[in-house]
């Protein structure tokens, strides 16, 4: 009988391996490992006692890590190991059934936030997240052109609900999507901050792990609003090298700072050019600009994006960039994870601490 329950309650070594080096293993995306909660399945491949498959589900959106947790455990056990990654994003929902909202803002126009907005919910949804993204910009709102769904009319659900535009697993809503294309809209401050209220309030999000909102540059009454009025999870401010796009992201997070939202991040746009010829990078709008101004505020930088055709090319043409064969589309992936997975982590931090929001 002992040898029988011996039999039974042996550790497979190369699994408790496997585990092992999992808990240890660190990056960017896992700064503290991974929790062996997360491994739901580790059984051997087809070729037996030289092959594994690895299961994983994780609470937060990085389902393309598989590869490169894959790689790094076949370096280690000199065993071929593979891995499948799982989104389960962790957490309540903060807003009607919605996980994580985040403001993606900038100090002044013209550096490319919308884009950026618009490609981290595409990162987003890639990873096996469920995203929406709200376009708050609402004198020069870009999404419907960036989602190619210009000239669209939204469908009425009933007479205060709005069905979102849904494109490549993003769910969409724009005052684009209500005002012709060619017409100014010519509000005051309050008008343009009560739209805003409507359209995040009187759209049928369903269920989403990120809401994405483009915000619009500057530090008015509609970022006022938002941060004020939405439990926000965080923001990301977006800069180009340029001294002056650097002066006015200082005052973005400056405001941030004022609200006490915390700011996830910086993405430093149009960072670099490579020239096709001799792959040499050229700092055209200067260099180390978004590093220095993280680095002077104690924020991550989460991204520098280069200048790139691919990035144009699909914008005009509403398409999405993390579904080409395009390596600029990884910067974006990249961004996404390490996005969600400080979110996990400011989550799991804040656990036990009760917020009250109110609309006084």
């Amino acid at each position: 009988m002992f040898g029988i329950e011996k039999l039974f309650t042996r550790k497979d070594p190369i699994k408790e391996q496997i585990k092992t080096h999992l808990q240890h293993y660190r990056s960017a995306i896992f700064p503290m490992g991974i929790d062996t909660q997360w491994i739901t399945e580790i059984v051997e491949g087809q070729a037996k006692g030289t092959s594994w498959q690895v299961s994983l589900t994780l609470p937060f959106a990085a389902s393309g890590q598989g590869e490169i947790l894959a790689s790094h455990l076949s370096d280690s056990l000199n065993t071929d190991i593979r891995v499948t990654c799982h989104t389960a994003v962790a957490g309540t929902t903060q807003f009607k059934q919605i996980k994580h909202i985040v403001l993606v803002a900038s100090g002044k126009g013209g550096v490319g936030k919308s884009t950026t907005a618009v490609n981290l919910a595409a990162g987003l949804a890639s990873q096996g997240a469920q995203v929406g993204i709200l376009d708050a910009d609402i004198y020069g709102p870009s999404i419907p052109s960036l989602l190619g769904l210009t000239g669209q009319q939204p469908e009425a659900l009933d007479e205060k609900t709005l069905k979102p535009f849904e494109k490549d697993g993003i769910r969409a809503m724009s005052i684009g999507f209500l005002v012709a294309q060619d017409d100014a809209t010519v509000w005051r401050g309050p008008m343009a901050s009560q739209a805003l209220a409507q359209l995040l309030n009187e759209t049928a999000w369903g269920e989403l792990d990120y809401l994405i909102v483009d915000m619009p540059p500057g530090t008015g009454d509609i970022q006022l609003t938002m941060t004020q009025k939405v439990p926000a999870s965080g923001a990301i401010v977006v800069t180009t090298p340029q001294d002056l796009a650097l002066a006015d992201a200082q005052k973005g997070i400056a405001m941030f700072n004022k609200v006490n939202l915390p700011i996830i991040g910086l993405i430093e746009n149009m960072s670099y050019f490579t020239c096709q010829h001799c792959d040499g990078k050229n700092a055209i709008f200067g260099s180390e600009g978004g590093a220095k101004l993280a680095a002077r505020h104690g924020v991550p930088l989460l991204a520098e994006i280069p200048l790139d055709t691919g990035i144009r090319e699909n914008s005009e043409q509403g398409a999405n960039i993390t579904a080409q064969a395009l390596a600029i589309k990884d910067h974006y992936i990249y961004c996404a994870q390490l996005v969600s997975s400080m979110l996990y982590l400011q989550s799991k931090s804040t656990q036990g601490v009760e917020i009250l929001i109110t609309d006084d």
